[in-house]
């Protein structure tokens, strides 16, 4: 294969390029929006997309982020392409804002005193897996099936966060549309009067050849 990696990525690789890609999240940032501005699709179908993806990055469906984002991209009729580039919106810098944002939102709508703090979610996340696992290897035991981890994951974290993540998502991903639209036009306004340009130069050379011969 032309375009297959040389040397395979290792395991402990790949999950350190998910972190933190090659050439830092400044270069994948310019990467993503250069595919994106270059897709072969309408201005508006993309800007969905885009829209689709900054929207699913606010909820705690980790793992189906992608799935999730095609399927909104789909019922919009936005690119599917587009809305999963966008979920990239979602990254080890803007996570903590959207953290915060969607488990403030959630719980001030839950007509909760206070959010879990940080650390509070991730252990909240750690303590479900746990059980879940335990509760796994209790099928073949006498061991008691529990699932008080579970309930509070549940309650506490992924309810505000999806609730929270949800509106103000929303308001974000209306926002990136509005925002994306003027400039995929106006990124295509501008290729296509340089594309003109060189056809036009091509064109006065081909001239100026047939008329020396």
């Amino acid at each position: 294969m032309v375009f297959r990696r040389r040397s395979p990525r290792s395991l402990l690789q790949w999950l350190k390029n998910l972190a933190y890609p090659d050439g830092g999240w400044q270069r994948a940032g310019s990467y993503v929006w250069h595919r994106l501005r270059r897709l072969p699709d309408s201005p508006e179908r993309i800007a969905k997309g885009i829209a689709a993806g900054v929207f699913i990055s606010f909820t705690p469906l980790f793992g189906f982020h992608f799935v999730a984002a095609a399927s909104i991209a789909w019922v919009l009729r936005g690119n599917v392409l587009a809305a999963l580039l966008g979920t990239f919106f979602g990254n080890p810098f803007t996570f903590p804002l959207i953290l915060v944002s969607a488990m403030e939102t959630g719980s001030l709508i839950l007509g909760k005193g206070h959010m879990l703090s940080p650390r509070g979610v991730v252990g909240s996340i750690k303590g479900m897996w746990q059980e879940v696992g335990q509760n796994a290897y209790a099928i073949f035991t006498p061991d008691p099936i529990i699932w008080d981890q579970t309930k509070l994951f549940f309650g506490e974290v992924f309810l505000p966060y999806m609730l929270g993540g949800s509106l103000v998502g929303s308001v974000v991903a209306v926002a990136m549309y509005f925002v994306s639209l003027p400039i995929i036009r106006a990124y295509r306004i501008r290729r296509a009067r340089k594309l003109q340009k060189r056809f036009e130069r091509a064109r006065a050379a081909s001239r100026k050849t047939d008329q020396r011969n």
